[in-house]
């Protein structure tokens, strides 16, 4: 099972207590995947078509909860994806279906059919919890989130630029920085942070993902952390490799061209030792001279040999 489905099992387990707060979530999930059909004599019935069966679990299990209704529950394949079914969450009564869109606030008082995507007036989030409860909603219907042991990316996708601002602006009221970006037919609303995809689940209250993609993110830390040490700590030793293959290598040219005769006392004891001990590190180097001096002083020494060993590359006889 992946993460995703992890999360949305887990979110379809979860039943609120408060009955304001299941209607905001029925109101949620109908407003992302349910129909209104009308008959030839003026009545209506409601369902959702869903191919996910912790949705049409979760919307059965509150219109039991909520309205005390025990809807028609029906399975199908799907027609061009054979492995896929297709669930329909049904309520064939016409009293029954215009309690719920009534209660759910998604039919006028007149009966006319309409979604309020406010978050002012809507009356069904104006508690944090209600809000938390849609969102939860939503996500079950048409959202998803990536593993995060790759990457973060959580999203819902709506069918209107309208519903898709409103999800934004109710995630934005938890502090979620959530954008939108229209992927083919589609307005997804998305949230890329790890840290905020964190607070994602927790506003929706599911603690076991939201666990379970902390220790991942505190490994991914870790490791990466390790790795930018383990990376510093080569370069140095590369660099630190390089530069005393270059000190040995100036310092032998100067022996076999001129002789150590003409360097001063301090210089030829500092080519010697560097010859007799060309893997050791600067501050050791300086301990093992006559006269200790610093990892400074050392640097200082080996350049000047250096510059010697470039003079007289150059044909340039050595200051």
């Amino acid at each position: 099972m992946s993460f995703s489905s992890r999360v949305r099992e887990e979110l379809s387990n979860h039943i609120p207590e408060a009955r304001h707060c299941q209607i905001a979530e029925i109101a949620a999930i109908f407003g992302m995947c349910g129909r209104v059909i009308y008959t030839e004599k003026g009545r209506i019935y409601t369902k959702i078509h869903t191919e996910n069966i912790f949705v049409a679990r979760k919307y059965f299990t509150l219109l039991q909860k909520s309205f005390n209704i025990n809807s028609d529950v029906s399975v199908k394949r799907n027609v061009f994806l054979k492995k896929s079914r297709v669930y329909t969450v049904a309520v064939a009564d016409d009293t029954l279906s215009r309690k719920i869109l009534m209660a759910a606030r998604l039919m006028t008082p007149d009966g006319e059919i309409e979604e309020n995507c406010s978050l002012t007036d809507n009356i069904i989030i104006q508690s944090p919890c209600c809000r938390r409860a849609f969102l939860r909603g939503c996500f079950l219907a048409f959202g998803s989130i990536s593993d995060p042991k790759k990457t973060y990316h959580f999203e819902i996708a709506c069918a209107d630029e309208q519903k898709a601002e409103f999800l934004r602006a109710l995630m934005v009221s938890f502090d979620i920085d959530a954008k939108i970006i229209l992927r083919k037919k589609y307005y997804v609303v998305y949230v890329k942070e790890g840290s905020q995809i964190v607070d994602m689940l927790n506003i929706m209250e599911a603690h076991n993902a939201l666990m379970a993609l902390e220790n991942i993110r505190i490994a991914k830390e870790i490791r990466n952390s390790v790795n930018r040490q383990v990376n510093c700590e080569t370069a140095n030793i590369n660099k630190t490799v390089s530069a005393a293959v270059k000190q040995v290598e100036d310092i032998t040219y100067i022996k076999n061209t001129v002789g150590f005769g003409e360097l001063s006392e301090a210089l030829q004891e500092m080519a010697i030792l560097r010859l007799s001990y060309p893997e050791a590190t600067l501050q050791e180097l300086g301990k093992l001279l006559s006269t200790p001096v610093s990892k400074s002083g050392v640097n200082h020494r080996l350049r000047k040999l250096s510059q010697i060993a470039n003079e007289l590359r150059g044909g340039n006889e050595p200051i």
